[in-house]
């Protein structure tokens, strides 16, 4: 696991590509499991509103992918720099992809069918994110045998056929 681990995701840089697809799916599952809980009125979770106004995820979703964004773009494909932007930027993501439906129809569609849009995006997203850690773009991995290409080329194809 360790010598497939350096060679296809450390080595050509997509250490950082890897977690912040993990904190991207795993903030998504959060947040659904906890905006469930709140329309329950179960656990000690709540709106979070400042005086009158309701604070939908989606805004500390973008001050995380900003700030998550522009620190990966500082930070390079290497380094803890790069890996803390990730997160950021996976946490950020996911909260506002969550909030995707309201985003497009201007409109709190969360719970209604219109709110189905965002658990799509979410998962086409992630797919897309798990292509390119699968080697859709293999940029960085030097000497593959002609097995390997073989083996890239065929996953490729199928899931984009599948896609």
């Amino acid at each position: 696991m360790g010598h497939w681990l350096d060679r296809n995701i450390i080595e050509p840089g997509k250490l950082p590509l890897l977690l912040a697809l993990s904190a991207f799916v795993l903030t998504f599952v959060i947040t659904r499991v906890i905006t469930r809980l709140i329309r329950a009125g179960r656990g000690p979770f709540g709106n979070v509103t400042a005086g009158s106004v309701h604070v939908h995820h989606v805004v500390p979703g973008v001050i995380l992918t900003v700030i998550g964004g522009f620190g990966a773009v500082a930070a390079g494909r290497h380094g803890f720099g790069s890996a803390v932007s990730a997160v950021l930027f996976g946490v950020g993501a996911g909260l506002v992809l969550d909030e995707f439906a309201l985003i497009l129809h201007l409109a709190d569609v969360y719970w209604t069918e219109e709110g189905r849009q965002s658990v799509e995006m979410v998962v086409v997203t992630a797919a897309l994110v798990g292509l390119l850690l699968a080697g859709f773009t293999p940029f960085g991995v030097d000497d593959l045998t002609e097995d390997e290409l073989q083996n890239r080329a065929g996953v490729a194809g199928t899931v984009g056929l599948n896609f």
